[in-house]
């Protein structure tokens, strides 16, 4: 690998490590990166999983104290988002690497319409949260362990579907606690879909590192500043990358 391409990766790391805590769907900037390189997809989608989870650790310690009195919640999302991670990353090393090719595009279709509709979810919770009461329920559940084999799978936008789901369903707390709480989980679910992918998947090991370093970075510096972030230019940003990906992908 030449230094170029390394710094890009490291930098790639820094934005996606940042941009995971402060919204989600820092893979979109780390993916395409690393197939603009020539890595195939699927190296290049376990080898990011692997490298964004140190990311995912600083930016949870970054919001510990959004964290606080959450932690029997956190266990309950928790258990739905791991056994969606299993299954997201066995099904991942299951199908074929053409299926992941002609799927993931659609993925990140999606991925971009939330990040697009993303101030206007943002507004919705916010009026839900000032009317309205509640406690996660089974609908909260399923939901977060459909993200978690999305995440598991793929997982561009993961935060983003975990913002509205938890959203929707703990309307009394602060955004900020929800965003921790998303934090958490996202980060366990490339965990544990990581581990799978360490002992099931060739992983480049180079790139993973790099990413790892680069998102340490990225989610301090997402816990801390990265909510200063002009909106409107990181979803344009996120946008033009994912289309990046897509273009490469087809």
């Amino acid at each position: 690998m030449s230094l170029p391409h390394a710094l890009e990766i490291f930098g790639a790391g820094i934005v996606a490590g940042t941009i995971n805590t402060v919204v989600g769907s820092g893979t979109l900037f780390t993916f395409p990166v690393l197939l603009a390189i020539g890595y195939a997809p699927v190296t290049a989608n376990v080898s990011n999983t692997v490298g964004l989870v140190p990311g995912s650790v600083a930016g949870a310690i970054g919001y510990r104290r959004e964290l606080a009195g959450q932690r029997a919640r956190a266990i309950r999302f928790a258990i739905a988002s791991v056994a969606g991670a299993i299954i997201g990353a066995v099904l991942l090393l299951s199908l074929p690497a053409s299926a992941f090719k002609d799927i993931v595009p659609a993925f990140i279709v999606i991925a971009l319409v939330l990040i697009m509709l993303q101030p206007r979810m943002a507004r919705a919770l916010e009026a839900r949260r000032s009317r309205a009461t509640g406690h996660p329920g089974l609908l909260a559940m399923l939901a977060v362990f459909a993200s978690g084999i999305y995440g598991g799978y793929f997982g561009a936008a993961q935060g983003i579907m975990l913002l509205a789901i938890l959203g929707l369903s703990l309307p009394t707390e602060h955004l900020q606690r929800v965003n921790a709480l998303k934090v958490v989980l996202a980060g366990l679910v490339n965990l544990v879909a990581g581990i799978i992918f360490i002992f099931s998947a060739h992983i480049a090991w180079l790139p993973a590192l790099l990413i790892a370093i680069g998102s340490i970075i990225g989610g301090i510096a997402g816990a801390r500043w990265g909510r200063r972030l002009p909106p409107a230019a990181l979803r344009a940003v996120i946008v033009v990358v994912g289309i990046t990906a897509i273009v490469r992908l087809v």
